[in-house]
């Protein structure tokens, strides 16, 4: 019989990470089931410590998980701290590794010379390949709403985290409708995306996988703004590429939800580093580039809930092939 796993949520050190993976009320459907679960206190998490330990879970200071019996799984979003240099636990938060990515094999070595492991959320997939667990929706929906206020001349820095109803009212000003082209239409992504410009009164150009297998790459270049919600493993054909952006084209705004910045894999090969809540937009070959690695955080609330739903049936057995399937990748990566 498999065991129960103990699960330990870490507090994220990311300063405007406020999203957690699992929500208090799921937390209490995990208690309830028999699964131990460790919450860290966070002075930045959108749900307070105290409604966890009403839903029945024990408690640990910011970052102790790193002294945690070794039998604890550690749970989490984004990037670890540098230290420690050997990781012993099993994560699982989105380690960003697998794709060649700046710093991933730094990060596979840690858990190499701890003899850890690393359970990635990008990676926990059903049997036909589907992922089970994102944050796509509401990453496609501020991410297109960010583009829009950029296009509309509206959007401001710092950016920070608020309430769905305040980005709302903020969509509804402005009467600039950019010609928009949203490729990656029918995922998580694009029908954020999609949501998101309807609220702005933007009625897109849709585009999936059809639409690019023959890229037509001047009709991207004809619209104002870009939306790219296309997620992708294996190389393919750039939508855009420094040479095409040369010729001053239409197009002004890009925003690439996906944000696989540095990436073999990427289908925009025009930026290699993200751009931050700070400094939202960059400015690449003549257009406005977003690129914010962690887009739903600007909604934490709705983000974290929608998530969550996905993560915790999954989280009561960390031995069914859904996760055997995630432990063999990073084995192979590790290897590799």
């Amino acid at each position: 019989m498999t065991p129960t796993p103990a699960l330990w949520i870490r507090n994220e050190t990311r300063p405007d990470e406020q999203r957690t993976p699992v929500v208090p009320e799921d937390a209490r459907r995990l208690v309830e089931a028999g699964v131990a679960v460790t919450v860290e206190d966070s002075a930045q998490r959108v749900f307070a410590l105290s409604e966890y330990v009403a839903a029945g879970c024990a408690t640990a200071e910011p970052g102790s998980w790193v002294d945690a019996p070794t039998d604890q799984v550690v749970v989490g979003l984004k990037e670890l701290p540098d230290e420690p240099g050997a990781l012993r636990h099993r994560h699982v938060f989105f380690g960003h590794a697998f794709k060649a990515q700046p710093g991933g094999r730094a990060l596979l070595d840690r858990f190499a010379r701890g003899g850890g492991q690393l359970l990635d959320l990008e990676y926990l997939t059903n049997d036909a390949g589907r992922r089970l667990t994102a944050f796509g929706y509401w990453a496609g929906y501020v991410g297109a709403a960010l583009g829009v206020l950029q296009a509309r001349g509206l959007l401001t820095a710092p950016l920070a985290s608020m309430e769905l109803a305040d980005l709302e009212a903020a969509l509804a000003r402005g009467s600039d409708t950019p010609s928009t082209l949203v490729i990656g239409a029918r995922g998580r992504c694009g029908r954020g995306a999609q949501a998101a410009l309807k609220q702005a009164g933007v009625t897109p150009t849709t585009w999936d996988r059809a639409e690019t297998l023959v890229l037509d790459q001047p009709a991207i270049l004809g619209h104002d703004l870009l939306v790219n919600a296309v997620y992708t493993a294996t190389p393919t054909t750039p939508f855009l590429t420094p040479d095409a952006l040369a010729g001053r084209p239409r197009l002004s705004t890009v925003v690439d939800v996906t944000c696989d910045a540095g990436s073999p894999q990427s289908v925009l090969p025009i930026y290699d580093e993200v751009t931050t809540w700070a400094a939202p937009v960059a400015h690449r070959h003549g257009i406005d580039l977003i690129a914010i690695d962690n887009l739903p955080s600007l909604l934490p609330r709705e983000a974290s809930t929608g998530f969550s739903a996905d993560l915790t049936p999954l989280l009561t057995d960390l031995d069914s092939p859904e996760w055997r399937r995630a432990a063999d990748l990073f084995a192979a990566k590790v290897a590799a």
